[in-house]
C-alpha cells in the first residue's frame, strides 16, 4: 500500500477497515478492503466526500460503486490521465494536418517552378538557356528530395494512427464500465464539460433507466447470472441509443440516457421502445437450459439546459422511478 503509517497505526487502520466493511455490508474483498482502509485512514479526502455524498442521496453501497472509487482514487485514473489523452489527441491531430499542408505546399512549389520552366524556355538567350539547366536540376533533386519526405510523412501518418488506435483502447479502459460497455460516470463528466464548452445553453433530455428486482434475482440465483441478464439488458439499452445519445452505467442496476438536442416528449417515446425491447428479452441459462426470470425496467424521462444544476434534474428523475417502483414494475413516468 502507499501508506507510511506506523505498524501500530497500521494494525489500527487494519481492524476498522475490517469493521467498516461490516457496517457496509461489504465482503472483504481486495478491492473493498482497499476502500475501506482509505476510507478510515482518512488522508483521501476526495474518496471520502464522494462516499459520503453517496449516503447522502439515500443510496447504499455496492460493488459497482466501489470498484469506480477504486479505480478512480485509488489507481488513479484522475484528471491527469484525461489530460495527457486530450494533449495527445490534440498534438496528433496537429501532426496530421500539418502533414497534409506540407505535401500541398511542396506539390503547389513544384507546379510553380515546372511552371516557369515552361516559360523560360520560350526565350532565346544563353544566360535564360543556362537558367533554365540549372532550375531543371534544382527542380529534379528538390523533387526526390520531395518523394523522400513524402515516405516520411507517410510512415508518420501511420504511427500517429497506430497510436490513436492504442489510444481508443486507453480510453475504453477509463471511459467505459467492464461489465456492460457502457460510459461510466466519469464519461459522463467529460461530456458535459465538453458539451457546456460547446453551447452553454444546450437543452438535453435524460432517461434514468432502473432494472426492477435486479437484487432479487442476485439472491436467488447468484451475481454471475445476475451479472449477466444485467449486461443482456444493458446491450438492449444501447441498442437503441446508438450514437445520437449518451448511455452510462450510473449504478449497480441503473442506466442513465443522456439524449443532446431533444425534449422530453420525444425521449418519452425512445424510453418506451426501450422498455417494449427489453420485455420481450428471454433468458436460459446455456449450462442447465433452465429458463431465468425475465427482466424489465422503469424509466423516468426529464429534459434540463446544461447551465442548470445536473445532478439535481438527474436525482429528481431518479425520484420518480423510484416512486414509480414503489406502485409496480415495468413503466415509465415523465417529468411534469
Amino acid at each position: 500500500m502507499k501508506y507510511h503509517d506506523s505498524i501500530e497505526q497500521a494494525d489500527k487502520n487494519l481492524a476498522l477497515a475490517i469493521k467498516q466493511l461490516q457496517l457496509w455490508h461489504l465482503p472483504a474483498s481486495p478491492i473493498n478492503y482497499a476502500v475501506s482502509y482509505e476510507y478510515v485512514n482518512g488522508k483521501n479526502s476526495a474518496l471520502n466526500a464522494q462516499i459520503k455524498q453517496h449516503f447522502a442521496l439515500g443510496r447504499k453501497l455496492d460493488n459497482y460503486f466501489i470498484e469506480e472509487l477504486y479505480q478512480l482514487h485509488i489507481l488513479g485514473q484522475g484528471n491527469f490521465r484525461d489530460d495527457i489523452i486530450t494533449d495527445i489527441d490534440d498534438l496528433i491531430e496537429d501532426v496530421q494536418k500539418n502533414n497534409t499542408t506540407s505535401v500541398n505546399l511542396t506539390h503547389h512549389l513544384i507546379k510553380k517552378i515546372d511552371h516557369n520552366i515552361i516559360n523560360l524556355k520560350s526565350r532565346n538567350s544563353q544566360k535564360i538557356a543556362s537558367a533554365i539547366n540549372q532550375i531543371e536540376k534544382a527542380s529534379k533533386a528538390f523533387k526526390q528530395k520531395q518523394q523522400q519526405l513524402s515516405q516520411q510523412l507517410k510512415l508518420s501518418q501511420q504511427q500517429s494512427q497506430s497510436l490513436k488506435n492504442e489510444l481508443e483502447e486507453v480510453k475504453k479502459e477509463i471511459y467505459l464500465d467492464p461489465l456492460t460497455g457502457l460510459y461510466n460516470r466519469k464519461a459522463l463528466n467529460k461530456h458535459l464539460e465538453t458539451w457546456s464548452v460547446e453551447n452553454p445553453d444546450k437543452q438535453v433530455a435524460a432517461i434514468v433507466v432502473n432494472i426492477d428486482q435486479l437484487q432479487q434475482v442476485q439472491d436467488k440465483f447468484g451475481a454471475l447470472i445476475s451479472d449477466v441478464l444485467l449486461a443482456k439488458v444493458a446491450g438492449k439499452v444501447k441498442s437503441y441509443v446508438g450514437d445520437s445519445g449518451l448511455p452510462i452505467r450510473a449504478g449497480h442496476d441503473e442506466f442513465l440516457i443522456l439524449l443532446p438536442d431533444l425534449e422530453r416528449s420525444a425521449a418519452g417515446e425512445i424510453a418506451e421502445k426501450i422498455r417494449q425491447g427489453v420485455e420481450k428479452l428471454r433468458f436460459v441459462s446455456s449450462k442447465s437450459g433452465m429458463r431465468l426470470p425475465q427482466m424489465t425496467i422503469s424509466l423516468g424521462i426529464n429534459d434540463f439546459r446544461l447551465s442548470q444544476n445536473v445532478q439535481t434534474i438527474v436525482n429528481y428523475t431518479r425520484s420518480l422511478v423510484t416512486d414509480l417502483q414503489r406502485h409496480g414494475n415495468n413503466s415509465l413516468t415523465i417529468a411534469s
